[in-house]
């Protein structure tokens, strides 16, 4: 089976890479090298990357049409997993352009791909933002999520309403997985864990929004692949018990499913922050400011549906995890 991975030099991208290459998987990996963040980072991942056989890269932006078919037709893709996204909620505030150009466009792009290349199964990148006024815990995907409080979100739940427009018209199977808080080695910079890691090792101060009164499912790399993973031979089906007048938002009459990638294990900001000051051995300088714009208070995700349908069941701790991605740091950026 021939895999193509969008947003291949990504952090989720890399390590699903690494997971099903060793699964005998032929890949095929996209990635524009954009400098939202240190592109420095994302060449290393690629460099690593290039150590496996059975591994083809292009540089290739995704709202480019004719170099996006060209590959398309050059490897006769079977699956595609599309993780390339404008990432970051507080990024959209200032570059709204570039997630419209990025999660809208490029995501049509995939679609059409999709459709004319008779793909069997896309896998596809959604978020648990999507879930955002909501207040009801822990996030079911039955809910409605018609309430955005960013733009980031809002693209990304027209991805979902894209994919299923796409599962109805052209009968493709598609699957949209929301991620709750990912973190781990080679993660994103501008993630918080990340630049708290950062700033602590340089003996700056972190910034702590809403007073450290913030709660997030977060989720370790490793356990999000697994669930990836299970998924890939497992396209969804139109469900035959789907009703029009008591429409479950998760599932459709159309071969379409959506679905919460998580820890179902939510953590305290300032829990989260001790574990990163203990692995670190230093104690973090603290500056508490109120609640950003774009975000939301707490993140918890009703995971049942991946785990009935496939068996997902995380089993990374904060503890172990925080752990493994402060020895990957301190390792990376060479902190003694």
């Amino acid at each position: 089976m021939n895999v193509l991975i969008t947003g291949a030099i990504g952090f989720i991208g890399m390590h699903v890479i690494k997971k099903i290459i060793k699964e005998q998987y032929k890949v095929i990996g996209i990635d524009n090298l954009n400098d939202y963040y240190d592109v420095q980072l994302k060449k290393d991942r690629l460099k690593e990357l290039n150590t496996y056989g059975n591994f083809t890269f292009y540089e290739e932006d995704l709202a480019d049409r004719e170099a996006l078919n060209h590959c398309f037709e050059k490897e006769n893709i079977d699956i595609v997993i599309n993780l390339a996204a404008q990432a970051g909620v507080r990024y959209s505030l200032e570059n709204p352009h570039a997630y419209v150009d990025s999660n809208v466009v490029g995501f049509v792009n995939i679609l059409e791909a999709c459709r004319h290349h008779k793909v069997k199964h896309l896998i596809y990148a959604s978020s648990s933002s999507v879930y955002g006024a909501n207040v009801k815990m822990p996030f079911s995907t039955s809910d409605e999520v018609n309430h955005p409080v960013s733009l980031y979100a809002a693209t990304k739940k027209s991805n979902e309403l894209m994919a299923h427009t796409y599962s109805h018209l052209y009968n493709i199977p598609t699957t949209g997985l929301r991620f709750f808080t990912v973190y781990g080695p080679w993660g994103r910079p501008d993630m918080a864990y990340f630049s708290f890691t950062k700033n602590i090792v340089e003996g700056k101060t972190i910034k702590v929004f809403n007073n450290g009164e913030m709660m997030r499912d977060f989720t370790y790399i490793d356990d999000i692949v697994d669930g990836i993973v299970r998924l890939l031979d497992k396209p969804p089906k139109a469900d035959p018990n789907w009703n029009r007048e008591e429409p479950n938002a998760s599932s459709s009459y159309a071969p379409y499913k959506v679905y919460n990638i998580g820890n179902n294990q939510p953590v305290k900001l300032m829990d989260f922050i001790e574990t990163l000051e203990k692995h670190l051995g230093i104690e973090a300088k603290k500056e508490f400011l109120p609640m950003q714009p774009g975000d939301v208070k707490a993140t918890y995700a009703d995971i049942d549906e991946l785990q009935n349908d496939t068996g997902f069941k995380p089993s990374t701790t904060i503890d172990e995890g925080l752990k493994k991605f402060v020895e990957w740091y301190k390792d990376y950026y060479n902190v003694k």
